[in-house]
């Protein structure tokens, strides 16, 4: 199934816009991060949501999640997106043929997304990726990190709660955004804290990391003691990765409407 019969539910907004490619670079082995340039000024998205992505030439509608924040597209009129590579038609162009002034389209979707207004009651997150899942949870991390800014300077606007991240992969060369992750929890001390976990990890995990890793899966012990009435819950990540961690979340007493997941396929 692709993108689009697999999203025909979702909302979609109707713009599509043009964009252009201003930077690439290597966020892993296997991901290239794409820095895209907004010509639309309708262009607009929420934290988590996702784009088609359309390619002149090519025939299929690629499906990518941001994984930049919405205020970097109010700012500076951009958008960021992280791409794996596959023999999947988007992605293998992406990794192939695009390069900087590449033209392309988009289009915003998805109900996957955390877009508190000024007058909502504070809440905490608890964000839980595996793999290249981190994307949309990025953008969202990236959003709180806004908001936590607008707060201190402007004294107003949404107060937010505090913010855990776990994020999963098979290694350190794996976990995307590891440095920017970092910056925010030393921007943000005590407000966005972040525990990796790796689970085929070979060789010596880095100095700066090593606080922050953990060897082996995300387990029950890590997230109940999260368990509030005023936590929401963001998994993002391979389907038997989110089958089991809703389980995981259902056995130590979380409501399900606290609970929101995307699967990317």
């Amino acid at each position: 199934m692709d993108h689009l019969e697999r999203t025909a539910k979702n909302f979609r907004q109707e713009v599509i816009s043009q964009a252009k490619v201003c930077g690439i670079t290597d966020e892993s082995e296997t991901v290239k991060r794409l820095r895209l340039s907004i010509t639309n000024k309708d262009f607009t998205f929420k934290a988590g949501q996702w784009v088609d992505f359309f390619i002149p030439g090519v025939s299929v509608v690629g499906g990518f999640s941001i994984c930049s924040s919405p205020g970097l597209l109010e700012r500076e009129g951009l958008l960021e997106l992280a791409v794996k590579h596959t023999v999947h038609p988007p992605a293998h162009w992406v990794h192939t043929e695009c390069t900087v002034d590449s033209e392309v389209a988009l289009r915003v979707g998805g109900d996957f997304f955390f877009d508190p207004q000024p007058g909502d009651s504070p809440v905490k997150l608890v964000l839980i990726a595996g793999g290249v899942g981190i994307n949309p949870l990025f953008s969202i991390l990236l959003h709180i990190a806004d908001l936590h800014g607008y707060q201190e300077s402007k004294g107003n606007g949404y107060k937010m709660g505090t913010v855990k991240l776990y994020y999963s992969a098979k290694n350190t060369s794996e976990l995307l955004f590891k440095r920017n992750i970092l910056g925010l929890m030393n921007a943000f001390p005590g407000k966005i804290t972040c525990r990796f976990h790796v689970t085929q990890q070979r060789s010596q995990i880095c100095k700066e990391l090593q606080p922050h890793v953990t060897e082996g899966r995300i387990s029950e012990k890590d997230l109940e003691k999260h368990v509030s009435k005023d936590t929401l819950w963001y998994i993002c990540g391979p389907p038997p990765m989110i089958e089991s961690i809703s389980k995981l979340l259902s056995n130590i007493g979380v409501p399900r409407n606290c609970v929101f997941f995307e699967k990317w396929w």
